[in-house]
Protein backbone atom coordinates (compact mmCIF):
# COMPACT_ATOMS: atom_id res chain seq x y z
CA UNK A 1 0.00 0.00 0.00
CA UNK A 2 2.80 2.47 0.82
CA UNK A 3 4.29 1.84 -2.84
CA UNK A 4 0.95 2.56 -3.90
CA UNK A 5 0.71 6.06 -2.01
CA UNK A 6 4.38 6.78 -3.80
CA UNK A 7 3.10 5.92 -7.14
CA UNK A 8 0.55 8.33 -6.86
CA UNK A 9 2.10 10.84 -4.98
CA UNK A 10 4.85 10.87 -8.12
CA UNK A 11 1.62 11.07 -10.58
CA UNK A 12 0.15 13.73 -8.96
CA UNK A 13 3.58 15.56 -8.67
CA UNK A 14 4.18 14.71 -12.73
CA UNK A 15 0.92 16.28 -13.60
CA UNK A 16 1.01 19.51 -11.98
CA UNK A 17 4.74 20.43 -13.20
CA UNK A 18 3.02 19.81 -16.80
CA UNK A 19 0.41 21.88 -15.99
CA UNK A 20 2.66 24.21 -14.45
CA UNK A 21 4.63 24.21 -17.60
CA UNK A 22 2.22 24.84 -19.74
CA UNK A 23 0.35 27.48 -18.58
CA UNK A 24 4.10 29.28 -18.08
CA UNK A 25 4.67 29.01 -21.63
CA UNK A 26 1.72 31.07 -22.88
CA UNK A 27 3.07 34.40 -24.59
CA UNK A 28 2.08 37.32 -25.98
CA UNK A 29 3.24 38.73 -29.05
CA UNK A 30 2.96 42.17 -29.92
CA UNK A 31 4.51 42.80 -33.58
CA UNK A 32 5.47 46.97 -34.60
CA UNK A 33 6.04 48.42 -37.71
CA UNK A 34 7.87 51.36 -38.85
CA UNK A 35 7.17 55.23 -39.28
CA UNK A 36 7.21 57.15 -42.49
CA UNK A 37 10.52 59.51 -42.72
CA UNK A 38 9.21 63.66 -42.42
CA UNK A 39 11.29 64.34 -45.63
CA UNK A 40 8.49 62.37 -48.17
CA UNK A 41 5.51 63.14 -46.07
CA UNK A 42 6.56 66.96 -45.72
CA UNK A 43 5.68 66.65 -49.72
CA UNK A 44 2.08 65.25 -49.06
CA UNK A 45 -0.60 67.45 -49.24
CA UNK A 46 -1.56 67.79 -44.98
CA UNK A 47 -4.25 66.13 -44.66
CA UNK A 48 -2.74 63.07 -46.22
CA UNK A 49 0.73 62.54 -44.19
CA UNK A 50 1.62 60.24 -41.81
CA UNK A 51 3.16 59.94 -39.10
CA UNK A 52 4.31 63.50 -37.60
CA UNK A 53 4.65 61.57 -34.07
CA UNK A 54 7.57 59.12 -34.94
CA UNK A 55 5.96 56.65 -32.09
CA UNK A 56 2.51 56.16 -33.09
CA UNK A 57 3.00 52.48 -33.08
CA UNK A 58 5.35 52.19 -30.48
CA UNK A 59 3.22 54.16 -28.23
CA UNK A 60 0.04 51.80 -28.96
CA UNK A 61 2.05 48.54 -28.53
CA UNK A 62 3.22 50.05 -24.96
CA UNK A 63 -0.43 50.64 -24.12
CA UNK A 64 -1.22 47.11 -25.33
CA UNK A 65 1.53 45.60 -23.19
CA UNK A 66 0.13 47.51 -20.09
CA UNK A 67 -3.41 46.25 -20.94
CA UNK A 68 -1.86 42.29 -21.24
CA UNK A 69 -0.37 43.14 -17.49
CA UNK A 70 -3.66 44.20 -16.28
CA UNK A 71 -5.64 41.41 -18.11
CA UNK A 72 -3.01 38.13 -16.83
CA UNK A 73 -0.76 39.50 -14.54
CA UNK A 74 2.63 41.19 -13.84
CA UNK A 75 4.37 37.57 -14.95
CA UNK A 76 3.09 37.24 -18.00
CA UNK A 77 5.25 37.03 -21.17
CA UNK A 78 5.02 39.54 -23.53
CA UNK A 79 7.43 39.19 -27.37
CA UNK A 80 7.99 42.49 -28.63
CA UNK A 81 8.75 41.72 -32.38
CA UNK A 82 9.63 45.59 -33.48
CA UNK A 83 10.27 46.17 -37.52
CA UNK A 84 13.92 48.33 -36.72
CA UNK A 85 15.80 50.15 -39.93
CA UNK A 86 12.26 52.50 -39.68
CA UNK A 87 13.54 53.54 -36.45
CA UNK A 88 17.08 53.63 -37.37
CA UNK A 89 16.16 55.77 -40.32
CA UNK A 90 13.25 58.15 -38.93
CA UNK A 91 15.90 58.40 -35.68
CA UNK A 92 18.91 59.77 -37.94
CA UNK A 93 16.53 62.00 -39.61
CA UNK A 94 15.18 63.17 -36.22
CA UNK A 95 18.57 63.14 -34.27
CA UNK A 96 16.93 60.73 -31.47
CA UNK A 97 18.39 57.55 -30.60
CA UNK A 98 14.44 55.66 -30.93
CA UNK A 99 16.17 52.13 -31.30
CA UNK A 100 17.66 52.59 -27.77
CA UNK A 101 14.63 54.32 -26.25
CA UNK A 102 12.46 51.47 -27.72
CA UNK A 103 15.28 48.69 -26.17
CA UNK A 104 14.57 51.38 -22.65
CA UNK A 105 10.47 50.76 -22.69
CA UNK A 106 11.07 46.76 -23.73
CA UNK A 107 13.40 47.17 -19.85
CA UNK A 108 10.68 48.96 -18.59
CA UNK A 109 8.23 46.81 -18.73
CA UNK A 110 10.25 42.86 -18.79
CA UNK A 111 9.27 42.33 -22.07
CA UNK A 112 11.26 39.95 -24.69
CA UNK A 113 12.85 42.53 -27.31
CA UNK A 114 13.02 41.01 -31.05
CA UNK A 115 14.51 43.03 -33.66
CA UNK A 116 13.39 41.93 -37.44
CA UNK A 117 15.05 43.75 -40.69
CA UNK A 118 12.73 42.21 -42.84
CA UNK A 119 9.23 40.17 -43.58
CA UNK A 120 11.23 37.09 -43.53
CA UNK A 121 12.65 37.86 -40.37
CA UNK A 122 8.94 38.42 -39.04
CA UNK A 123 7.87 35.19 -39.97
CA UNK A 124 10.59 33.40 -38.91
CA UNK A 125 10.37 35.15 -34.80
CA UNK A 126 7.04 34.18 -35.39
CA UNK A 127 7.52 30.67 -36.16
CA UNK A 128 10.13 30.35 -33.48
CA UNK A 129 7.27 30.52 -30.81
CA UNK A 130 7.07 27.42 -28.96
CA UNK A 131 4.05 24.75 -30.00
CA UNK A 132 0.48 26.42 -28.46
CA UNK A 133 2.22 29.87 -27.35
CA UNK A 134 0.74 32.52 -28.42
CA UNK A 135 -2.28 33.43 -26.64
CA UNK A 136 -2.94 37.00 -28.18
CA UNK A 137 -0.92 38.57 -31.44
CA UNK A 138 -1.76 42.18 -31.82
CA UNK A 139 -0.12 44.42 -35.14
CA UNK A 140 0.25 47.50 -34.79
CA UNK A 141 1.43 49.74 -37.71
CA UNK A 142 0.61 50.92 -41.47
CA UNK A 143 -1.35 48.39 -43.57
CA UNK A 144 -3.71 47.94 -46.65
CA UNK A 145 -6.22 45.53 -47.20
CA UNK A 146 -3.93 42.87 -47.89
CA UNK A 147 -0.88 43.36 -46.18
CA UNK A 148 1.00 44.31 -43.17
CA UNK A 149 3.30 47.39 -44.30
CA UNK A 150 6.19 47.55 -42.18
CA UNK A 151 8.22 49.95 -44.04
CA UNK A 152 5.92 51.93 -45.11
CA UNK A 153 7.33 55.88 -46.99
CA UNK A 154 10.37 54.71 -44.94
CA UNK A 155 12.37 53.86 -48.12
CA UNK A 156 10.19 55.31 -51.03
CA UNK A 157 7.28 57.72 -50.31
CA UNK A 158 3.83 56.24 -50.28
CA UNK A 159 5.01 52.90 -50.54
CA UNK A 160 6.73 49.82 -48.53
CA UNK A 161 9.59 47.57 -49.80
CA UNK A 162 8.57 44.91 -46.87
CA UNK A 163 5.62 43.86 -46.58
CA UNK A 164 3.76 40.79 -44.52
CA UNK A 165 1.37 40.19 -47.59
CA UNK A 166 -1.61 37.95 -47.20
CA UNK A 167 -0.05 35.19 -49.97
CA UNK A 168 2.34 34.71 -47.14
CA UNK A 169 0.49 34.01 -44.44
CA UNK A 170 0.48 30.11 -45.17
CA UNK A 171 4.22 30.36 -44.68
CA UNK A 172 3.32 31.23 -40.75
CA UNK A 173 3.42 27.82 -38.43
CA UNK A 174 -0.16 27.53 -36.85
CA UNK A 175 1.10 25.48 -34.24
CA UNK A 176 2.71 28.35 -32.81
CA UNK A 177 -0.72 29.53 -31.55
CA UNK A 178 -3.07 28.23 -28.54
CA UNK A 179 -6.14 27.04 -29.43
CA UNK A 180 -8.12 29.96 -29.06
CA UNK A 181 -5.61 32.73 -29.84
CA UNK A 182 -7.35 36.56 -29.85
CA UNK A 183 -5.73 38.14 -33.04
CA UNK A 184 -6.04 41.51 -34.14
CA UNK A 185 -4.48 43.76 -36.71
CA UNK A 186 -4.89 47.60 -35.94
CA UNK A 187 -3.67 48.81 -39.13
CA UNK A 188 -5.85 50.23 -41.15
CA UNK A 189 -8.30 47.98 -43.29
CA UNK A 190 -7.13 44.66 -42.39
CA UNK A 191 -10.57 43.37 -42.34
CA UNK A 192 -11.45 44.11 -45.86
CA UNK A 193 -9.39 41.13 -46.95
CA UNK A 194 -6.64 40.12 -45.17
CA UNK A 195 -8.15 38.72 -41.95
CA UNK A 196 -10.16 36.59 -43.73
CA UNK A 197 -7.31 34.91 -45.35
CA UNK A 198 -5.40 34.37 -41.71
CA UNK A 199 -8.14 32.55 -40.86
CA UNK A 200 -7.74 30.15 -43.80
CA UNK A 201 -4.21 30.17 -43.98
CA UNK A 202 -3.56 30.17 -39.69
CA UNK A 203 -6.86 28.81 -38.24
CA UNK A 204 -8.03 31.06 -36.55
CA UNK A 205 -9.96 34.72 -36.44
CA UNK A 206 -7.89 37.90 -36.68
CA UNK A 207 -10.14 41.05 -35.86
CA UNK A 208 -9.39 44.02 -38.38
CA UNK A 209 -10.68 47.38 -39.67
CA UNK A 210 -13.29 47.41 -42.13
CA UNK A 211 -11.65 51.07 -43.01
CA UNK A 212 -9.35 53.18 -41.71
CA UNK A 213 -7.70 53.21 -38.18
CA UNK A 214 -6.51 56.69 -36.61
CA UNK A 215 -3.58 56.51 -33.50
CA UNK A 216 -4.97 60.02 -32.15
CA UNK A 217 -6.25 58.53 -28.76
CA UNK A 218 -2.97 57.06 -28.14
CA UNK A 219 -2.79 60.86 -26.35
CA UNK A 220 -5.32 59.85 -23.73
CA UNK A 221 -3.35 56.55 -23.67
CA UNK A 222 -5.79 54.82 -25.46
CA UNK A 223 -5.57 52.16 -28.06
CA UNK A 224 -6.32 52.96 -31.49
CA UNK A 225 -9.76 53.74 -33.18
CA UNK A 226 -11.58 53.01 -36.35
CA UNK A 227 -13.18 55.25 -39.10
CA UNK A 228 -15.30 52.02 -39.85
CA UNK A 229 -16.17 48.67 -37.83
CA UNK A 230 -13.72 45.98 -36.59
CA UNK A 231 -14.62 42.64 -37.88
CA UNK A 232 -13.35 39.35 -37.95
Amino acid sequence: MKGLWQKLAAITFLILTSCTAVSQQKEHVIVTGGPTLRKWENLRVKDDQHDRFWGNFVRASTIRIDELRTAYGNDVKVVWIVYKPSYVTRGQEDSQPYTTWIANLAKKRNTSLIWVNSSGDLIRAINSRPRGAVETFDYFGHSNRYAFLLDYGNEIMAASTQVLHENDLSRIKSSVFSKNAYCKSWGCHTGESMSAVWKKSVGMPMEGAKGPTSYLSITDNKLPTVSGSWVR
